[in-house]
């Protein structure tokens, strides 16, 4: 247990050396047009002669696949556990509390759903969506 929350904690440290070497990505020409100031979201250049798109040195760089994170640390929950939605309890049986956080799926119904909450913390699980 005691080994499990060191790694977690590493890996939490990791993932944060990472996230602060990632630059923010934003569109060619941002800084030249209000209408792109008001809305600072990522499209990919596509001009013939855009030096962007040619990743030229001195251009804002382009978002691509190098930049993710290791699969080990995608898609954690910032707690560092591994999000599952369940819809029974049995689904909850078969997980373990110190690796797994819980969310609740949306089609379960309110009896069900208070009945779940209930089991999970009974269990020592912790639920993301209660």
């Amino acid at each position: 247990m005691l080994e499990y929350k060191e790694n977690l904690r590493k890996i939490g440290l990791r993932k944060l050396k990472l996230k602060r070497k990632k630059p923010e990505f934003l569109r060619w020409l941002w800084w030249k047009f209000i209408k792109f100031q008001n809305n600072l979201k990522w499209k990919r250049p596509r001009g013939k002669d855009n030096k962007m798109r040619l990743k030229l040195k001195g251009y804002p760089p382009m978002a691509s696949a190098s930049y993710a994170l290791p699969t080990e640390l995608r898609f954690l929950h910032p707690s560092g556990l591994i999000p599952v939605t369940i819809t029974s309890a049995a689904e909850l049986e078969k997980l373990d509390p110190s690796k797994h956080i819980v969310y609740i799926s949306s089609r379960v119904g309110l009896k069900k759903r208070i009945e779940l909450i209930r089991l999970a913390k009974e269990k020592g699980f912790k639920v993301a969506n209660a």
